[in-house]
């Protein structure tokens, strides 16, 4: 089950989320889309979780974004409404540290929202925001640089009691896979989710916009170290062809739930319908 947390506009969404591309090639690829670059002022991001209930355990992927602007932070109301409560989930899966990924990890109080789960995070990830995380190579201002180390050192410290750390690919539960996807971040993670012959890919932030999968080589400004982000995306897409597997964007449209199809030395998005 997806569900959604909130929603966020990005602004000037051609230069945040394109950082590299030539203008030229920008304005091409765009008009494709039915988007002009001068007027493409926004784009609507959801902040959406994935629920996995196995039967035995019950697996939230990321938190959501609360405390991140007035459209954000629905995440525990809309598990109630699907009929979860927080103490049903025990285990929270932090696919990175980002204010819209690891927002919901606290309540109110500043305690852990998931009392009775363990919480899932890469190493290398922990350990870069638990520390002094160098932002200098990001392509964005001192603001969101500062908004970015806030709320690690908000919502990270609380989860320590609770979280356990990865450091190689491995089974997280029975049919659920910590799959290493570094470069947006240090310790990126994607998920594998595996049932009864059918596959789903939870790419997390590896691709942040459809034309990211029809133009490989473009990255976005959050991307830490691009090249290795570059890598990490190329993998997946050629996963995701190989198995088959439903994937799991978390920034496309609203479920961010589709398929990968492979044109030549291009990926195309095919969103259910």
């Amino acid at each position: 089950m997806v569900v959604n947390d909130g929603t966020f506009a990005y602004p000037h969404p051609a230069e945040i989320f394109f950082a590299n591309a030539p203008k030229e090639r920008l304005e091409q690829v765009l008009g494709e889309h039915n988007l002009d670059l001068r007027q493409w002022e926004h784009y609507v991001s959801p902040y959406p979780s994935l629920v996995i209930y196995t039967g035995q355990h019950r697996v939230l992927v990321d938190t959501g974004a609360d405390g991140m602007a007035p459209t954000t932070g629905n995440l525990i109301e809309n598990l109630q409404a699907g009929g979860i409560r927080p103490e049903d989930i025990d285990v929270v899966i932090v696919t990175h540290g980002h204010p819209d990924h690891i927002g919901g990890n606290i309540d109110s109080e500043g305690k852990p929202a998931f009392k009775n789960a363990r919480y899932v995070m890469w190493k290398d990830e922990w350990d870069f925001w638990m520390s002094k995380p160098d932002l200098s190579q990001m392509q964005v201002d001192e603001q969101i640089k500062q908004l970015l180390v806030t709320f690690a050192r908000n919502n990270l410290p609380p989860i320590e009691g609770q979280v356990d750390l990865v450091e190689q690919e491995s089974e997280i539960v029975p049919g659920i896979n910590a799959v290493s996807a570094p470069g947006h971040t240090p310790g990126h993670m994607a998920v594998a989710i595996s049932s009864e012959g059918e596959n789903l890919l939870c790419f997390s932030d590896a691709a942040i916009h459809p034309i990211h999968l029809e133009q490989p080589d473009w990255y976005s400004v959050f991307d830490l170290a691009p090249e290795q982000a570059l890598a990490s995306k190329r993998r997946l897409m050629e996963r995701a062809v190989i198995e088959g597997a439903l994937v799991f964007a978390f920034h496309f449209s609203f479920p961010g739930l589709g398929h990968i199809v492979q044109r030549g030395e291009e990926w195309q998005w095919r969103p259910l319908s």
